[in-house]
Formats: C-alpha cells, sequence, structure tokens
C-alpha cells in the first residue's frame, strides 16, 4: 500500500474502474454469447420466431458494445471485430 496521498487516490481510482469495466466486460461477453446460441438454435431449427430472438440479441450486444467503446472499456477496432463476427455468424447461419 503506498504511502503518499496521491497514489493511494490513484490506487482507489483504479480499482473503481477495474470494477467498472469489469461490468461491462462481463455483460457484453454474456449477451455475445446469448446471440451465438439464439445463432446456433437458428441453424439447427430455422424458425421466424428464433429469427426475431436472433435480431433482438444483436441489436442488444450491438449497443452494449458501442456503450463499452465510449466509456473506454475496448478498443474501437476491437469492437468492430466482435461486430462483424456477430454479423457473419448471422449471414451463415441466415443463409442456408
Amino acid at each position: 500500500m503506498p504511502n503518499i496521498k496521491s497514489s493511494v487516490k490513484r490506487v482507489e481510482i483504479a480499482e473503481r474502474n477495474r470494477v467498472r469495466n469489469k461490468n461491462y466486460s462481463s455483460a457484453m461477453k454474456t449477451l455475445v454469447k446469448k446471440c451465438m446460441v439464439a445463432v446456433d438454435k437458428y441453424a439447427a431449427a430455422p424458425s421466424d420466431e428464433v429469427l426475431k430472438e436472433i435480431t433482438a440479441s444483436m441489436s442488444a450486444a450491438t449497443s452494449k458494445i458501442d456503450k463499452a467503446v465510449k466509456c473506454g472499456v475496448i478498443h474501437r477496432n476491437n469492437a468492430a471485430r466482435k461486430k462483424s463476427n456477430l454479423a457473419n455468424a448471422i449471414k451463415k447461419a441466415t443463409a442456408k
């Protein structure tokens, strides 16, 4: 533990930011995983209901990814790659 007052404050701020970043990152990963599960479900048995679920989960995941970029949790190129991978998975599943 640091002895200098400003260093103590930096440690506290770093911990606060780490927890906030972890929340965004965890929520983002969860939404991406839900979207991928919906895509797999659609690939196994295509239906309109599952397609609506895919679009809703894609929208939620994209929104959360954009918010993570806005807050500085991930880099914008990382976000673009994640969104592109989701879009490609959806395109591949719906093309069949």
